[in-house]
């Protein structure tokens, strides 16, 4: 295993504690799809093990499950990997610039917010608020 494999590995390992139990999944084609078709508004992260600046959004992305537990039940938390994603058409089709991006997208389709490589609480609560408001009963 080389180094870097080696700390991505560690770092991923990491945060599953941290991410807890939320509604977060792992991108694979096909998924934003599911959960919008579901009605459910989306939050796209996309992260890199090695982003310092992912790792500080995650903390504050943890912080705001364990607050409110609505965004876990009611909003699609999906992580996409910047170095397996990144000239894929989830990447592209929304012009995400780098890593460190959060995207919400509500269940009609239409972004809603988008954060490039913020890492303060109000701005990604609010965000996620933003998801919030767009989610179904």
């Amino acid at each position: 295993m080389n180094r870097r494999s080696f700390l991505a590995t560690v770092s991923a390992v990491a945060l599953i504690p941290t991410l807890g139990q939320s509604a977060t999944i792992a991108y694979t084609p096909g998924a934003v799809n599911r959960a919008l078709d579901a009605g459910t508004p989306v939050v796209l992260d996309y992260f890199a093990p090695w982003c310092g600046t992912c790792q500080a959004q995650r903390r504050v992305i943890s912080r705001l499950f364990d607050e409110n537990p609505a965004y876990k039940e009611k909003i699609t938390y999906i992580e996409v990997d910047w170095d397996t994603y990144k000239r894929d058409d989830i990447t592209t089709s929304f012009k995400v610039p780098r890593r460190s991006t959060l995207i919400a997208i509500g269940p009609d389709r239409k972004e809603i917010a988008r954060i490039v490589a913020g890492t303060a609480y109000e701005d990604i609560k609010a965000l996620f608020d933003a998801a919030l408001a767009t989610a179904t009963a």
